[in-house]
Parts: structure tokens; sequence; C-alpha cells
């Protein structure tokens, strides 16, 4: 199998595991980073033997063949397309873009140019996801909880893009119908966003899904729970963990507990680092052409439902304020 090049734009909190990961990957090589912060970008091109450089087009000259893009969402747009019409497959962090207009013209490059477009919404690679994706096959409603202390950074955007939009993209896979109703709560505490929202979505199938997400919790929680007709599931995200409850045929004889009837599985889960997942995913694409599992449009239309999130919250506080 011939080396595959790869890069990093960004090699921050994210984009050095980025670096780590293709650094460790069979067939691929790291080529070269790219970072604004250059004592960034020497420590990770020393930790794993790659070139320094001082922009996007040094770093293409390298001649490399798929990119990481973790900088500030506000420089997606312009990273992503100098790369995409470079000639160079993208992973670009979530979410997408900054706007919706921007994921849109993105999304429409990649297309055009014939290039790889994947946006790294990372839970879908989480082994307890995988699993649960695989079993799950007509939801009627679903509860997602995302809640975490205040953050260090990303508090510079809506709890609803930083944290939601994770679930909301686990969401449209598990339903996969469009939006038809959202209603939505948001509250700004510490930062001038959102930082605690909540918003119940309804599908075109019927599936009603009510999410919520927290950046000022004591706590850390990170879990999905979907009801189908004939069973519950419960999945957490943090324990790689998913847990199916059913109801044993028969009726429930006087004076015994209905719970008797019910009967608790784990599903077998596969545990390894989401991330290696995530990049060995997209390296499978960009050799073989194939759509990724997290593609542009994914991304895009996750984006898409987080801003009606927002916009829906916004609104709403605003009715109450009046």
């Amino acid at each position: 199998m011939s080396l595959l090049k790869t890069g990093v734009v960004g090699v921050g909190h994210l984009g050095y595991h980025h670096a780590r990961t293709y650094a460790g990957l069979e067939h691929v090589e790291l080529a070269g980073v790219v970072d604004v912060d250059r004592g960034r970008a020497e420590k990770a091109g020393e930790d794993f033997g790659a070139a320094v450089c001082g922009s996007i087009g040094e770093l293409v000259k390298l001649g490399v063949d798929a990119v990481s893009v973790a900088v500030p969402t506000t420089q997606h747009y312009g990273v992503v397309l100098e790369l995409l019409k470079a000639g160079v497959d993208v992973l670009v962090e979530k979410p997408i873009s900054a706007t919706v207009g921007e994921g849109r013209e993105m999304v429409a490059a990649a297309r055009g140019l014939g290039r790889v477009l994947q946006v790294g919404h990372i839970e879908r690679f989480n082994g307890a996801v995988m699993a649960l994706m695989r079993f799950v096959k007509l939801p009627r409603f679903i509860e997602c909880h995302r809640l975490s202390p205040y953050p260090s950074r990303g508090d510079d955007v809506s709890v609803v893009h930083d944290l939601m939009i994770h679930d909301l993209d686990l969401v449209l896979a598990l339903v996969g119908t469009r939006a038809v109703q959202v209603d939505a709560v948001g509250v700004p505490v510490f930062s001038q966003y959102e930082d605690i929202a909540n918003a119940r979505i309804r599908f075109e199938s019927g599936c009603v899904a009510n999410l919520t997400c927290s950046r000022i919790s004591v706590d850390r929680m990170r879990k999905i729970r979907v009801f189908e007709q004939d069973a519950y599931l419960s999945t957490d995200y943090s324990e790689q963990e998913v847990l199916v409850y059913r109801k044993k045929p028969g009726r429930v004889e006087p004076g015994r507990s209905p719970m008797e009837l019910v009967t608790v599985e784990s599903l077998p889960v596969e545990r390894e680092e989401p991330l290696k997942r995530e990049l060995e995913s997209f390296v499978d694409c960009v050799r073989n052409g194939c759509r990724p599992v997290v593609s542009g449009e994914d991304g895009l239309a996750a984006l898409e439902l987080a801003q009606q999130v927002v916009d829906t919250a916004r609104a709403t506080r605003v009715r109450g304020s009046g």
C-alpha cells in the first residue's frame, strides 16, 4: 500500500492529537503541520517528526493528500476552501463552519472539485454509539443529555454549537428524516451566548427528540436514550456502554411486579480511541474516494438544525422579556 501524506492545520488542543494519531497510523506519514503559534507548531513537529510550515501553501507543496483542519471555527471557511482548491482532501473539526452560508459553499466546493470533505463529529466513532446505531431501527422518542463544567475554551459560541451539535448530528443519523418542528429555550449565564439550552424537535417520521446541554454543570454527563416500539436503549458515551431493556412476552400476574417481565442486556461494544477510528475512516475515504461516515452534507445538516435551535431559543427569550 502506498504511503498517504497527511498534514494538520492548527495544532492546539484538538489538532495536536490529530497529529499524534496520523503519526501512529500504518501506511500514513504526517508530513507537516501549520499553526499561527510557531511554538505550538514546533512542538508538534518535533514530537511527531513532521515539517513545520509557515503557511497552508508551504504545506501543500509537501505533496499532502489529506489534511485535518482544527483552527477556530471562524477560520474553517477560508482554510478549507484553500485546501480543497489545491486538490487536498479535508477533515474539518465540527461545526463545519461559523455560518450556514459558509457551510453550503464549502460543501458545494468539495462536490464540484471531487474532493473528500469529512466533518469531525467524533461521537459517531464512539464504540457505544456505533453499537447503538447498528441496533436502532425505528426510534419513537430520543432523549439526550450533555452536561459539563464551564470550559476554558469554546465559550465564544452558543452551547448549542459547542456541545448540542454532537447530539443533533446523532439524532439526525438515527431518525433519518427531516425536522418539522423545533421548540427551544436557552439562557446565557457566564457568557454572552447560551450556556444552557433545551430543544424539543419533532421529525417527519413522528419521532420526537428532547435534547439538553449545559456547560455550567458540576458533574459531567454524556448520555442518549432511545425508545422504540419493543425496546429502550440507554447509552453512556463516556463509559462506552449500551444497555437494552425489553419486555418479555406474557401478562403480569396479580401480586407480581411488572418489572419481572423486563430483561436487560448489554450490547457488545468494541472499545477503541474514537479519534483513531475517525482518522482511519477518513484515510480510507481518501484512498478509495468514498463518502465519509460524516460527510460535508451531514455536517451542514447538523449546523442548519443547530442554528434553527439557537434562533428559536433567542426568539423565545425576546418574547419572554417583552
